[in-house]
């Protein structure tokens, strides 16, 4: 993805949320439950930065999730 698109779908995309969410935000933004978040987290499909106890996830990086996963349906 391009850097000027990744502007773009930053500008749009979860404006309600912040820079940099918790595993609750993640649920809340993808609507999904605690232990598929964890596994989209440890399996990497989305990166996130463990501080003590918590996983800390850049916007970014939930942005890009959901991008692949729109491409590789409109390519199946």
């Amino acid at each position: 993805m391009k850097k000027s698109e990744l502007k773009e779908l930053y500008k749009m995309m979860f404006p309600e949320y912040p820079d940099i969410v918790a595993v609750t935000q993640l649920r809340q933004m993808l609507g999904i439950s605690r232990q598929l978040a964890y596994d989209l987290i440890n399996d990497g499909y989305i990166p996130g930065v463990k501080i003590g106890n918590a996983f800390k996830i850049p916007k970014v990086n939930v942005i890009n999730y959901v991008m692949e996963e729109r491409r590789e349906k409109n390519a199946s």
